[in-house]
């Protein structure tokens, strides 16, 4: 399998007063096409710190992350910004979704944002919510949704861009035990096969059967469990 993101002895530390905070050990790591990978552990471990590390959001203080081989360890702002909108999708605990936009209008925008023109944007996005089973909602405002269809169009406006990887962070934790295999099961479905792959940060261990590996992070260490 090719291997989309890697970590090689990436470590993250923070400053404290006079003492060093170890977020992240230093921490091996693969991902490759086609899977899905879930990350568990108790609060306070290290999982939205190695999130913000794959997803080009923090630098890391040693080692270094390579996407699709290229290596994004040392990019400036800038250059992570770019990076974000072209090669990583972002599904968040609440769709953040905005009030006063249409669903295809929200999925289209950030395609425009990635410099892919309104026509071709709203086609992409009509496109991927028929898909996702969400054409019926097309037109609807996200006050019309339920959790579950409001998560589908996270992972829609996660995907709209082919992102090389999606990074999941707590997707289902406002939703029931039945939406939320809805959305894993979906979110299984948009890497399985393809050149993209998938991590997911969850409590929700019941999700678990759905993901490829599992790896669990206690004060900073990472551990592949299978």
């Amino acid at each position: 399998m090719s291997t989309i993101l890697k970590f090689e002895a990436v470590a993250k530390n923070y400053k404290s007063g006079p003492d060093t905070v170890h977020a992240l050990h230093p921490t091996d790591f693969e991902a490759a096409k086609g899977e899905l990978i879930a990350i568990v552990g108790p609060s306070g471990s290290g999982k939205s710190t190695f999130l913000s590390l794959a997803g080009a959001l923090l630098s890391p203080s040693s080692g270094k992350i390579f996407l699709n081989g290229d290596d994004i360890s040392g990019l400036s702002k800038k250059e992570q910004t770019a990076l974000r909108l072209r090669e990583i999708g972002f599904i968040f605990q609440a769709a953040h979704l905005v009030p006063y936009l249409k669903v295809k209008d929200q999925v289209g925008f950030s395609a425009e944002r990635a410099g892919t023109s309104k026509h071709e944007a709203s086609k992409k996005a009509l496109e991927l919510l028929h898909e996702l089973g969400l054409e019926s909602r097309s037109k609807f405002y996200p006050k019309d949704l339920s959790g579950g269809e409001k998560q589908r169009v996270a992972i829609a406006r996660a995907l709209i861009n082919s992102p090389a990887i999606i990074l999941a962070d707590e997707p289902t934790a406002s939703l029931d035990s039945e939406r939320s295999r809805e959305v894993v099961e979906l979110l299984r479905k948009e890497v399985e096969g393809t050149d993209r792959a998938a991590i997911m940060v969850t409590h929700d261990e019941r999700m678990l059967d759905l993901c490829d590996h599992v790896y669990r992070i206690e004060d900073g260490k990472l551990q592949k469990e299978r």
